[in-house]
C-alpha cells in the first residue's frame, strides 16, 4: 500500500513538473523586447522571422543547425530569413556573400559552407577573391561571384539590410526579430534553444492578433 502511494505521488510530481515546465510564461521585458517602432513586413498576410546574423560570430555558427532545424518546421503561415548585419567594416564582405548567394540562388548550398570554412576549416578571407573559393566549390564562377558581389543589387541589399537592423534596435548577435515587432536575443532568454522557444510563444501571439 505504501509503494502504490509513493508511485502515485512521484507520477503528481512528474506530471506537475512538465506542466510548470509547459506553462513557462514568456514575458515583455523579461524575455525579449517590444520594438518601440515596428519595422513594415514584407508580407502582411504572412507572420515575419527575422534571424539576424554574422558569420564571423562564434554564437551564430552554433545556432546555426539548430535554427535551420527549426525553420524548417515553420507553418505555412510564417516566413523566415537570414539578414547579415554590419558591425564593422571586417563584416561587409561576409555580408555581400550572403547576398550574393540568395541572388544567384546558391544560398542552400553555400549558407553553411561559409560557416564551416571561418570556424571548422579556419580559413581566412583577405580579398573577395577568397570568398570566391567557397562558393566556386559550389558550382558559382569566379567571375560570376565577383560580378554580383560588386554589383548595385548587393549593394542596395546592404543599404536595405542597415536600416533594418537600425529600426530592429540591434545590438549583437544572433537575434530574432518577430514580425517587426519584437527582438529576441538568448542575453534575455538565457540560451539558443530558449529563442526559439520565446520565437514560437511571438508567433503564436501574433497569429491569434490576425
Amino acid at each position: 500500500m505504501l509503494r502504490r502511494s509513493f508511485n502515485l505521488f512521484a507520477v503528481a510530481v512528474l506530471s506537475l513538473g512538465a506542466t510548470l515546465a509547459h506553462a513557462t510564461e514568456w514575458k515583455a521585458g523579461e524575455h525579449y523586447t517590444v520594438l518601440k517602432q515596428p519595422v513594415p513586413t514584407a508580407d502582411a498576410n504572412k507572420i515575419e522571422v527575422v534571424e539576424a546574423f554574422g558569420y564571423s560570430c562564434p554564437h551564430c555558427n552554433a545556432f546555426e543547425p539548430m535554427l535551420h532545424a527549426w525553420s524548417q518546421k515553420l507553418a505555412d503561415d510564417v516566413t523566415f530569413e537570414n539578414m547579415p548585419v554590419v558591425f564593422g567594416r571586417s563584416w561587409e564582405p561576409l555580408a555581400r556573400a550572403y547576398y550574393v548567394g540568395k541572388l544567384l540562388g546558391v544560398k542552400d548550398k553555400v549558407h553553411q559552407a561559409m560557416f564551416d570554412a571561418i570556424h571548422v576549416e579556419r580559413r581566412r578571407f583577405r580579398s573577395p577573391e577568397d570568398i570566391a573559393e567557397v562558393f566556386e566549390e559550389h558550382g558559382v564562377s569566379k567571375q560570376d561571384f565577383l560580378k554580383t558581389y560588386n554589383s548595385f543589387a548587393v549593394g542596395m541589399q546592404l543599404k536595405q539590410s542597415d536600416a533594418r537592423v537600425r529600426g530592429y534596435q540591434i545590438q549583437g548577435v544572433p537575434s530574432i526579430i518577430v514580425n517587426g515587432k519584437y527582438l529576441v536575443t538568448s542575453t534575455l532568454t538565457g540560451s539558443h534553444a530558449n529563442m526559439l522557444k520565446v520565437a514560437e510563444h511571438l508567433i503564436e501571439k501574433e497569429r491569434n492578433a490576425q
